[in-house]
């Protein structure tokens, strides 16, 4: 099994990879395979709303690193989301991609599971992570949950290691994702996944 990590900073080795790691060594030891792409130095603009991406197979008709995440992602069974905290919000460059990734590619996402982590100096961790969340439940992913709000915190590089409660939060989100992700797989064995009924596209005024 394969879990794929998307780390939004742009700050290399910083809080949010930290986070990151903490989570991949109880992925280690469920014997579960974990891949972190770092995303936040990258020029990635946001979508165009050009709706290419909606024609023959898919891909983004920028080309660039989000088709290359795509394959990584359908191939996953499962994603993490990883993103400081600007201004409550997570950061830009991390929206952008995720926008055109969850647009662009055409595969479905039912059943993989999705988990959300955010890093805040002081305040703005919840906020960022119900926008995170909304990827996973657009598109019927099951979100793995910790038994506190998925956050940690720190300011200069390292600090989240004294936020013990922050850790253990972060690998308590790992073991259930591990756990959520091996039931699905014995579910998928046993009972296939969903058959959903085709999607009817409506506006609110008609």
């Amino acid at each position: 099994m394969k879990v794929l990590m998307i780390n939004g900073s742009p700050r290399k080795g910083g809080n949010t990879s930290i986070a990151l790691n903490e989570m991949v060594k109880i992925f280690d030891a469920e014997g579960i395979e974990s891949e972190i792409v770092e995303i936040g130095g990258m020029d990635i603009p946001g979508c165009a709303a050009c709706y290419s991406c909606l024609e023959g197979d898919g891909g983004c008709v920028y080309g660039d690193i989000v088709n290359e995440i795509s394959k990584r992602f359908e191939e996953a069974d499962g994603l993490v989301l990883a993103t400081p905290v600007y201004y409550s919000s997570p950061n830009g460059t991390l929206i952008a991609l995720l926008d055109r990734l969850f647009l662009s590619s055409r595969f479905s996402k039912s059943m993989k599971v999705g988990a959300s982590l955010s890093v805040a100096r002081r305040a703005g961790v919840i906020s960022s992570l119900e926008v995170l969340d909304k990827y996973f439940s657009i598109s019927s992913m099951p979100i793995a949950t910790s038994d506190y709000w998925n956050g940690v915190y720190g300011r200069n590089k390292g600090e989240i290691l004294e936020d013990k409660e922050g850790l253990r939060t972060l690998h308590v989100l790992a073991q259930n994702m591990a756990f959520l992700m091996k039931s699905i797989a014995l579910g998928k064995k046993e009972y296939g996944l969903p058959e959903y009924e085709k999607k009817a596209m409506t506006n609110f005024i008609r």
